[in-house]
């Protein structure tokens, strides 16, 4: 049975030329005049990718910082000890600690959005792998969330950083703003995802890489992109 849609959504809907690709710049114009929510609500930019995601070497995952930030604050837990510690606290971390914060996660509480951890921190931050990993909470090398260099991190995450990585059908989606902020920093925000994107296309991948991109806001249609303008 087909999903019953929205009287708001269909009449964004008719705003949106489903049979054209639009230029960027045009589509994040677009994507904030059809937004319809109450709420400010979040901008994303899908890529569907020609990619074997059975094949390890064709999954992507990483981190970016979005030069004008996602619009989205987020809590950062750092698990680290002595001066590594000390640096994240000066760094802006919400919540810094070894054994007492692997404690607290292990009695269910995960009140952050990124967690970041010094190597030698991992072997203890493992221990609660299963509870961490589901929520997406695992700090991960690919995300430049498992370094000494955590006051980098912590900056970053605080900073307007975030991840990405290909689901099963080989799909990427990224938040990359606001529907609040003005076209041209969201233009500038999908400009930084695609370049990260694209130069990150695995060297086994035969023929066109990018099949489409689109353009979305919660909640509202998606705006097809003309890969070109990436």
């Amino acid at each position: 049975m087909s999903k019953k849609r929205s009287k708001n959504y269909l009449a964004a809907a008719e705003k949106v030329d489903s049979s054209k690709k639009y230029p960027l710049s045009d589509a994040a114009s677009l994507v904030k005049e059809i937004s319809f929510t109450k709420f400010d609500s979040n901008v994303e930019v899908v890529f569907d990718l020609n990619v074997d995601t059975t094949k390890a070497d064709q999954q992507l995952r990483g981190a970016i910082v979005l030069p004008n930030g996602s619009g989205n604050p987020k809590t950062v837990a750092v698990f680290a000890d002595g001066d590594k510690a000390k640096e994240a606290q000066a760094a802006g971390a919400d919540f810094v600690g070894t054994d007492d914060l692997i404690e607290k996660v292990r009695g269910g509480w995960t009140g952050f959005d990124i967690a970041i951890a010094t190597p030698d921190q991992m072997a203890k931050v493992g221990r609660v792998g299963r509870l961490l990993g589901p929520k997406g909470l695992m700090p991960n090398p690919k995300e430049g969330t498992v370094t000494f260099d955590v006051a980098k991190a912590v900056e970053d995450a605080k900073g307007g950083q975030v991840t990405y990585r290909t689901d099963k059908n080989g799909n990427v989606a990224v938040p990359v703003g606001k529907v609040s902020f003005e076209a041209d920093k969201l233009v500038e925000n999908v400009k930084t995802v695609s370049s990260t994107i694209i130069n990150s296309r695995p060297s086994t991948v035969k023929g066109t890489y990018v099949v489409s991109a689109h353009l979305a806001s919660t909640m509202s249609p998606a705006v097809p992109l003309e890969v070109s303008s990436l």
